[in-house]
């Protein structure tokens, strides 16, 4: 029998293709491993395993009629609950949504039903996409945190509950999980991915991005959800018909790269820093900066607009339903509802200044590498960590990648943090290859 969890996913779609394995079975096979493991990670807010293997029936059948495949033909997608789907719940990670449905797909949705995939289900979401954390627990450890707010889309991944799957990252959501889970994380540049029919919680940071187990796995993602919408303003036009190529061919010549420890380097336990630093030390192509004066001022600037746009976007929640939030979301309102008109304009005002003092670091080097966390995942259950190594890449809107390549205390996983500039992401995405194969030779 096919061993699909060894197989690129691009590999696995070849497989459907040329019919040496069926969408039926390899859906099975995970759903075995969601019969086994479901009940101690808690990575689903919506599981159906009788309408996934319908649609992998329905997909095997359409592959029989000789009609035209896609790229991701009977291949299952997990997909964040936080992302509109018309025939499964969407509820946000909050009671106050429960058993609710969007009326219309997400666009991503659409794109991913274009492509032959198939949505196996709803991944749970920290409370409205912020901090109120799920009961998912860590593949790893069930009694550590999985990360948040992408919590199951990262845990279903890691614990080959799923092929790939997508989150969102507005602060740190999709590199800080995939670093705690162990899983490959890429946060495209800001305005590739329409986030037209997902939960808003910020216009202006909101980034949608992708888990897998390879590079390559999320840039096939990519290159299938990356398209210009006329429904989100912030798209752009961008070609993705060689991102998948381009990031399998590499870098022209050996990349160079710049190392921030960042003024967070201080909170990084110290088997984790023992690890970064070996990791620095086995690398001649890479320097090691101070941080640019500036981040400190991003880090202030990001609250400012994450929380006034949490207290806008949930306005009504906050009125009608306070008692129902948690504590966390209660508090962001709160402050975000005191920030004058002053304040946000400056912080809008400042990503261009900053972006533009950062985009320099690309005349001479090829990308940023900083920690993609602050250790490797924290016991308890009660907060998904701290997003302080990733705010400034969602900030900027820099397409951003976790790589699974180094350990921490207790054998846990730490993710390596890969930042490139703005769109350039074909390019981005070689070099992400480029360092993930050299650290598995």
């Amino acid at each position: 029998m096919t061993d699909i969890f060894s197989l690129k996913v691009e590999e696995l779609a070849a497989k459907i293709k040329d019919a040496q394995i069926s969408s039926v079975e390899i859906c099975e096979r995970y759903i075995e491993r969601i019969n086994k493991f479901e009940k101690d990670i808690k990575a689903w807010a919506h599981f159906d395993k009788k309408v996934l293997l319908e649609k992998a029936l329905e997909a095997d059948d359409h592959r029989k009629s000789g009609k035209p495949l896609g790229p991701l033909h009977g291949i299952p997608v997990a997909v964040k609950d936080i992302i509109g789907t018309v025939d499964m719940p969407t509820e946000c990670g909050t009671v106050i949504r429960k058993g609710k449905s969007y009326s219309q797909n997400a666009e991503i949705v659409d794109l991913l039903l274009n492509a032959g995939a198939i949505v196996m289900g709803k991944t749970a979401t920290s409370e409205l996409a912020y901090l109120g954390p799920p009961k998912t627990t860590n593949p790893h450890d069930y009694s550590r945190t999985p990360g948040g707010s992408s919590s199951g889309s990262a845990a279903s991944v890691a614990s080959f509950m799923a092929p790939l799957s997508i989150g969102s990252q507005t602060g740190g959501s999709i590199i800080r999980p995939a670093s705690y889970c162990g899983i490959v994380g890429y946060k495209p540049s800001f305005g590739l991915i329409s986030r037209n029919g997902v939960l808003k919680t910020s216009n202006t940071l909101d980034h949608i991005g992708m888990f897998g187990r390879t590079v390559e796995d999320v840039a096939l993602l990519a290159k299938i959800l990356i398209k210009k919408d006329k429904h989100d303003p912030a798209t752009i036009h961008y070609s993705t018909e060689n991102i998948l190529e381009e990031t399998k061919k590499g870098p022209l010549f050996e990349p160079k790269f710049i190392f921030y420890k960042t003024d967070f380097w201080k909170m990084i336990d110290k088997k984790s820093k023992e690890s970064f630093e070996y990791f620095i030390k086995s690398f001649k192509n890479i320097e090691v900066f101070d941080t640019p004066s500036y981040f400190k001022d991003i880090h202030k600037y990001h609250q400012i607009i994450h929380e006034t746009d949490l207290a806008n976007n949930f306005s009504v929640y906050y009125k009608k339903y306070k008692s129902k939030l948690s504590k966390f979301m209660q508090s962001a309102i709160a402050k975000g509802n005191k920030y004058s008109a002053k304040e946000y304009a400056e912080a809008i005002d400042f990503k261009k200044q900053s972006y533009d003092s950062y985009q320099e670091v690309f005349e001479d080097y090829h990308g940023v590498i900083t920690p993609s966390s602050p250790g490797v995942a924290p016991k308890g259950l009660t907060n998904t960590g701290t997003a302080e190594f990733n705010k400034v890449w969602s900030y900027l809107g820099t397409p951003c990648i976790s790589l699974p390549l180094l350990e921490g205390e207790n054998k846990l996983p730490l993710g390596v943090q890969l930042v490139g500039d703005r769109y350039d992401d074909h390019r981005f995405l070689g070099v992400a290859k480029w360092l993930e194969k050299e650290c598995q030779e």
